[in-house]
């Protein structure tokens, strides 16, 4: 029968097919979603999933070219390096003796210098930090940044994409890079060379989504110098609101082709937060002829509490919380005799819950003494039996014996 439903909704005739439809529905039985012919095919949902945005799909390296060396010579150098060390005496002793160490700092320099680049590039793009800040257009990190927040004693270091609270990114990092990085048509003519480094955060604006707020940008770095740079809008730390998650704050530096003039970047006021307001895009558009990006470095930060005191204290403002509302759940109206339920949950229902909770947690802290803990459980809670009580607090009892219900969560 049901293949005679089908093939009848699949043909032309409108009035046959709502027919049917009546006659499947009045038999207590249901479609699940549209009909066929109406439906979209799994081919027609999977193109609609993976449709990427004709924008995003014409992309646009803004960054210096990346020439990887031919795979020959790769090969070739590799094998002249094994050949070498296969006949050195002493690497082999130490090998055979198990006291051969490596240097992890030159590993991580010579994966900088080869396909490190590239796992960075992918790592911004897993977490959309080219597509937000630039859009169609990304560049592959040729310049490594060495940045840490100092607290002290500990260090807080930024990679891509950890994970970072407030209270650890407070204070101004420290920085450090390359400033001898050097491609054709990139150095000046005095043959100084000129940085700017911006920290900015796609994921916190309160009232324009497609804004950003400039946390931090120094500007006319000469030789990788950092305290001789020019402080265009002095650090801020994170500020994700509670109930946000994790807001992603970017460094991302800058090489320029002479020293540059971004007075209208300007911040008087240090925690000026409408004066802060900044655009990525828009600021490279702005300087795309004089500017090329050449290193990234980004982490992420959620809440904690002492944003409470920065929001009051320094920004002057009211502590921003976002949380879900969730409608009031529905109850359907008291029963005169509610029969097959337990009579204490049947009343809790109509209950405010707060004070449930709080009648449960004044129960178990009775049971709590102050320096020993709770009572200990009896060993054979089934062999106690429970007389004279109702059902219903005989079932309670029972559960509370046995570590069972609500009680034992609060």
């Amino acid at each position: 029968m049901a293949s005679r439903i089908i093939q009848s909704l699949s043909g032309d005739n409108l009035l046959r097919n709502s027919l049917t439809l009546q006659c499947f529905v009045r038999h207590g039985h249901r479609l699940r979603g549209k009909p066929p012919g109406v439906a979209r095919t799994l081919e027609q949902r999977l193109a609609e999933e993976r449709a990427v945005d004709p924008e995003l799909a014409r992309r646009v390296n803004i960054g210096f070219p990346f020439l990887k060396p031919a795979r020959s010579e790769q090969l070739k150098e590799r094998l002249a390096h094994l050949k070498t060390q296969r006949a050195n005496p002493e690497l082999e002793k130490a090998s055979r003796a198990k006291t051969l160490s490596i240097d992890p700092e030159l590993v991580k320099q010579d994966w900088l210098k080869t396909s490190g680049p590239f796992h960075i590039q992918r790592l911004a793009e897993h977490y959309g930090v080219f597509e937000h800040l630039y859009g169609a257009a990304y560049f592959v990190p040729r310049v490594q940044l060495q940045i840490a927040f100092n607290n002290g004693d500990v260090a807080s270091p930024v990679y891509y994409g950890n994970v970072l609270k407030p209270s650890e990114a407070s204070t101004e990092p420290s920085v450090r890079f390359d400033a001898n990085f050097n491609y054709k048509g990139a150095a000046s003519e005095t043959g100084a060379t000129w940085w700017s480094l911006v920290l900015t955060n796609p994921d916190g604006h309160f009232s324009e989504h497609d804004k950003e707020y400039c946390h931090w940008f120094i500007a006319n770095i000469p030789n990788g110098q950092m305290e001789k740079g020019e402080r265009i809008i002095p650090f801020m730390q994170p500020i994700p609101p509670k109930g946000t998650g994790f807001h992603r704050h970017v460094f991302v530096l800058y090489k320029q082709q002479k020293k540059l003039d971004f007075s209208d970047y300007k911040v008087d006021g240090e925690l000026d937060l409408s004066a802060r307001t900044f655009k990525t895009l828009d600021f490279y558009r702005k300087y795309q002829d004089d500017i090329t990006p050449a290193g990234l470095a980004f982490f992420q930060s959620d809440w904690d509490k002492t944003l409470v005191d920065f929001y009051h204290n320094s920004l002057k403002m009211k502590h921003p919380v976002y949380e879900y509302d969730f409608p009031a759940p529905y109850i359907r109206d008291q029963e005169w005799f509610p029969l097959r339920k337990p009579f204490n949950l049947y009343m809790d229902k109509y209950r405010d819950p707060k004070q449930i909770n709080k009648e449960y947690l004044a129960r178990k802290l009775a049971k709590t003494h102050p320096f020993e803990g709770p009572e200990a459980p009896l060993r054979f809670p089934n062999a106690h039996p429970v007389r004279d009580v109702p059902s219903w607090l005989r079932t309670e009892i029972k559960k509370d014996r046995r570590g069972w219900g609500r009680i034992n969560d609060m």
